[in-house]
């Protein structure tokens, strides 16, 4: 029997899914304070730009252009000192700043569209559609993490917004990711799909929820799923995981095998709970359920676990 790795396919089911298409250069290892410095004064840079949760997008034609040029982001008033540098694309040096025009008072030729509205509207590229999570992650980490968490001094950005020191007690902070755990329950031909008061009219999906510290993706997904609707789950196997920049997550998908079929949950996180057949599934996918029953957008990573199961379960 050969080592499962060399039997997987070479392309993962994380590349399908949207926010993942980032192929930045992060240049990782060789990040110096003087990093963000040094790409703003390189004539090759572009600059995207973000406010209040939305992406400034210049109209290109029939389609929308992310990039500004420095001399144009400076025209705006971008907030560059508060940039965060993504790294280099093929291109050049790309950063990402905070938009200063507040997004009624753009130009005609410029619109201000929430990140959520890109990424479903297929607005930008997959690739640009991964800067942007990178970007707004960085940039609502550095927001939030102007003081010291451990003496309450103001801390400053260093090595392109990759971290913050704090000069008062010499504290250094760095970006969080909060690790999600996202899981379709399965049993024979049957899933488990719950409805949030705040979903879309019709749209049901996987169950989720943050991992808690000390604990296993497998076992978060378990306690998750009997906490949110009773069901207790066996085995737990990885599929996919999707950054998710609201603000700044990371989805990880599983798949879970049910041991019981009663479902009891409270009402609270979730307004229904249900088993859904898969020929009833399929008809979600499509879009042709009699009721009006759907499953979300195609770049979600609940659409593709959704999709693994009820096209080659």
């Amino acid at each position: 029997m050969s080592f499962f790795l060399f039997s997987a396919p070479e392309r993962e089911p994380s590349q399908f899914v949207g926010f993942a298409g980032n192929r930045i250069d992060r240049q990782s290892e060789n990040r110096t304070d003087e990093a963000l410095e040094v790409a703003l004064a390189d004539p090759r840079l572009r600059i995207m730009q973000t406010r209040g949760g939305r992406l400034y997008l210049k109209l290109n034609g029939s389609g929308f252009d992310p990039y500004f040029a420095l001399a144009e982001a400076r025209d705006m008033g971008a907030k560059l000192d508060d940039g965060v540098l993504l790294g280099l694309s093929e291109a050049g040096p790309v950063v990402m700043a905070p938009g200063a025009v507040e997004p009624d008072d753009l130009p005609e030729r410029i619109k201000a569209i929430d990140h959520r509205s890109v990424y479903v509207q297929g607005l930008i590229g997959p690739d640009m559609l991964g800067e942007l999570a990178q970007g707004a992650a960085l940039l609502a980490w550095n927001r939030n993490h102007r003081f010291c968490g451990r003496c309450g001094a103001e801390t400053q950005a260093r090595i392109g917004g990759y971290k913050r020191s704090c000069a008062a007690c010499g504290a250094e902070h760095f970006p969080r990711t909060d690790p999600v755990a996202i899981m379709l329950t399965v049993r024979q031909d049957m899933c488990l799909l719950g409805r949030s008061p705040h979903f879309a009219p019709g749209m049901y999906s996987c169950l989720a929820g943050f991992i808690e510290p000390g604990e296993t993706i497998e076992n978060a997904v378990r306690r998750e799923t009997l906490e949110e609707s009773g069901i207790r789950l066996g085995r737990v196997a990885y599929h996919a995981s999707q950054p998710w920049p609201f603000p700044h997550s990371l989805m990880i998908g599983c798949f879970g095998e049910a041991l019981n079929d009663d479902i009891a949950f409270d009402g609270k996180e979730l307004e229904d709970c249900r088993w859904f057949a898969r020929d009833e599934v399929l008809t979600m996918i499509a879009g042709t359920h009699p009721d009006g029953l759907g499953v979300p957008p195609d770049g979600a990573i609940a659409n593709h676990l959704i999709r693994a199961w009820a096209e080659h379960g």
